[in-house]
């Protein structure tokens, strides 16, 4: 049986082969399939755009704590 408890080591290590794992694959579709170059190279610079116009929005018009429903589903 395996002990469901975390170990504080493995999971580092698991994220850390997971994006090793995740790396490789994205080096292999850069080598081996060209049009994913150009799908990166105009996909990653308007990701970084968003994230950091999301970011700099919540820094500067944080979300209030009236703002926030706190029962979304209504349930009694």
């Amino acid at each position: 049986m395996v002990d469901p408890t975390p170990q504080p080591g493995r999971s580092f290590l698991k994220s850390g082969v997971g994006l090793i794992a995740l790396a490789g694959v994205v080096v292999g579709f850069l080598i081996w399939l060209p049009p994913a170059r150009v799908f990166l190279l105009i996909s990653i610079p308007i990701g970084v755009l968003i994230a950091v116009g999301l970011h700099l929005w919540h820094q500067y018009k944080p979300v209030k704590d009236e703002d926030v429903d706190k029962r979304p589903l209504k349930l009694d």
